[in-house]
């Protein structure tokens, strides 16, 4: 079942396959109040859903997402830093939730993806560009710096100073560019982003997902964490881990020589 949440679609389909949906593209997908508030709620909607087991978050248009919607932002420049922050109070709680998944994030991406959602992007685990893609830092030539997590997801996928660069310098990346740079995971003819877009959705979602949400936790905290407390957090996860269903089968799958039927459980 479609559920309309005013600037984007929430779409289930098969095996645990969620697609979120922007679908604001004769506006070229901005973030402004009305998606901070529609991915939020789907944030909760997600956290909530049993069987989850993958997300693929991708766009209507010619753009995925040409970043912060300026016209709001420039209407009243006396109100806009109190706007700012209660925007990125709804939008930053949305990305900490959706980080907190242990279902991973994909994102298909066409034409612009710039400011804000180059951030958002870079925060899934994996990318599918089409040649035709392109990402935008954007903020300098706006006088604004960074935000929805860019300056934790940017380096992390880049490396800060490839990140700084990218930043201080307004770069424009193409999708080989981007991918040479490790933000971007696969580069597809825009012809077959959807589908393997899918099929790249799919896949993850038949895999362990409780295992997933564990790595994913640990690689968030692997470059804040002391090593002692990352070999404990690691320790601990492991730990959780065996005692799912899905380690049990993975393991007698293994010793039987057969492939592992896993459930997410």
């Amino acid at each position: 079942m479609i559920q309309a949440l005013g600037p984007l679609k929430l779409v289930p389909y098969d095996h645990g396959v969620v697609e979120v949906i922007f679908c604001d593209d004769q506006r070229g997908n901005p973030i402004d109040a009305a998606f901070c508030d529609a991915i939020d709620r789907i944030s909760v909607h997600l956290a909530a859903m049993s069987g989850l087991r993958s997300v693929l978050f991708r766009a209507e248009g010619s753009s995925f997402s040409v970043g912060g919607d300026l016209k709001m932002l420039a209407a009243d420049p006396q109100a806009t830093p109190e706007l700012v922050l209660q925007m990125t109070r709804v939008l930053n709680g949305a990305i900490v939730r959706l980080q907190g998944l242990d279902a991973p994030l994909v994102a298909a991406i066409q034409g612009a993806c710039a400011g804000g959602m180059v951030g958002f992007v870079a925060g899934c685990d994996l990318v599918i560009a089409s040649d035709r893609a392109r990402f935008v830092s954007a903020y300098a030539s706006i006088g604004y710096s960074c935000d929805a997590g860019v300056s934790t997801m940017l380096p992390r996928r880049l490396g800060i100073a490839r990140a700084r660069r990218f930043l201080l310098l307004n770069e424009c990346l193409d999708a080989p560019a981007a991918q040479a740079a490790g933000l971007v995971d696969f580069v597809v003819c825009s012809n077959d982003l959807l589908a393997r877009s899918k099929a790249i959705a799919s896949q993850i979602a038949a895999g362990p997902t409780r295992a997933f949400g564990e790595t994913r936790r640990l690689l968030n905290s692997a470059l804040t964490q002391t090593f002692t407390q990352q070999l404990q957090s690691e320790a601990l996860a492991l730990a959780r881990t065996t005692a799912t269903a899905d380690a049990c089968e993975g393991v007698a799958a293994f010793l039987q020589k057969r492939p592992p039927a896993f459930r997410g459980i």
